[in-house]
């Protein structure tokens, strides 16, 4: 009997032993270019005991105007009493802000701001502690402070439609120069004070 055509070379018998050490890149991405991941170790040294005696500790110095005590009372006092939280007067009108210049409502702003901080402190403290307490003089005392925040608002929102309103009369006014260098006169009067002596004779007479 004859054996099979083939036209391909007899196969050679597959060797199962690995003889050869696996090729480097074995394992690596060929999109992430990662290889396998390599176990941590840790050097051997010894780890710090921690200090359970607070006496034995370290002092840390701390800057007495760190802007982080702005977050506190002038005492540092994480938390007050419901009593000290309550203590505080009537929130700011509107009325009373229209007479105020802009560097006093905008000190006024940053100083609601500054309370508001410090509010936030404290009731996150109380959380923290479940102390159980404080909780409506703190929303009371929140409350307030928004409502001077929001009087500010308007006030200055008054002021910004009345320079807008004056800015528009103002471009069709001949005697204001909106385009005037700073420094320099941006009102200049048609009449002069001679000029006026004489125009007023002559309007009183043309009517």
């Amino acid at each position: 009997m004859s054996a099979s055509f083939s036209t391909s070379a007899p196969t050679a018998q597959c060797n199962t032993r690995r003889k050869h050490a696996p090729h480097p890149n074995r394992g690596v991405s060929a999109l992430r270019r990662t290889g396998l991941r390599h176990r941590v170790e840790m050097d051997k040294y010894t780890l710090p005991t921690p200090v359970l005696d607070p006496a034995k500790r370290s002092r840390v110095a701390v800057d007495k105007n760190h802007g982080l005590w702005g977050f506190f009372r002038h005492d540092k006092k994480a938390l007050n009493t419901p009593e000290e939280t309550a203590a505080f007067g009537r929130p700011w009108v509107v009325e009373e802000l229209r007479h105020k210049s802009w560097e006093d409502l905008h000190s006024l702003w940053w100083i609601c701001c500054k309370e508001r901080n410090i509010l936030a402190t404290q009731s996150y403290e109380r959380e923290r502690l479940q102390a159980g307490y404080g909780e409506a003089e703190i929303l009371d005392r929140n409350r307030a402070v928004r409502q001077t925040q929001k009087a500010i608002k308007h006030a200055l929102t008054e002021r910004y439609y009345a320079f807008e309103d004056a800015r528009r009369v103002a471009m069709t006014d001949p005697e204001v120069d909106l385009d005037a260098e700073p420094g320099t006169q941006a009102y200049t009067p048609i009449y002069s004070d001679v000029g006026l002596q004489t125009a007023i004779p002559n309007i009183l007479a043309d009517s």
